[in-house]
């Protein structure tokens, strides 16, 4: 079992191919496994967070928006990347209340998520926010969001009915049912 858990890569050289504001993308020289030469491409991106935002009523703030990746409709949690010096909590914090003009009395920590641990170093820090009061929302231009309350048993529903499949809002929804804080 050790074996498994030590490093079988090795990298020779490593190289920036690309960089924006959001990520850069990272292509590795690496000695394989099996003892081969190869590539490895990375995506790095700063960590993320997820907020599962539940009112005193019992309804899940979720957040509607177009994604131009998928081409399609997407109902998720509010989440977003953090910005440099930002910790997890004040990402979370700054993200709720960009998207829905929420602010949180009560922060518990869920956990965190690899989102395609594969290929990217995006770590998504899951929060519940609890204690809720409405404020003006500072959405920003370029992502215009539509805020909606559901209850929190049907976001649940919509999860395994695959109607939510962005995979922070996936884990923190799961995550708070099986808490039993929704």
């Amino acid at each position: 079992m050790d074996e498994l858990r030590a490093n079988p890569w090795r990298t020779v050289d490593s190289r920036t191919v690309y960089r924006n504001p959001w990520l850069s993308v990272r292509e590795d020289r690496v000695i394989r496994p099996d003892g081969t030469d190869g590539i490895y491409g990375v995506v790095e991106i700063a960590p993320s967070c997820g907020i599962v935002a539940i009112g005193g009523d019992g309804r899940i703030a979720l957040v509607g928006q177009w994604r131009y990746v998928h081409d399609r409709f997407s109902l998720e949690i509010p989440t977003g990347g953090s910005e440099a010096g930002e910790t997890p909590l004040d990402a979370a914090r700054r993200e709720l209340a960009e998207e829905t003009g929420l602010r949180a009395g009560r922060w518990t920590a869920l956990g965190t998520v690899d989102n395609s641990n594969g290929v990217t170093t995006d770590v998504a820090h899951i929060f519940l926010a609890q204690d809720l009061a409405t404020g003006p929302a500072a959405e920003a231009g370029n992502e215009p969001v539509e805020l909606s309350w559901v209850p929190f048993p049907d976001a649940v529903r919509a999860v395994m009915a695959g109607e939510i499949t962005e995979s922070v809002s996936v884990a923190g929804i799961l995550k708070a049912e099986i808490l039993g804080l929704g």
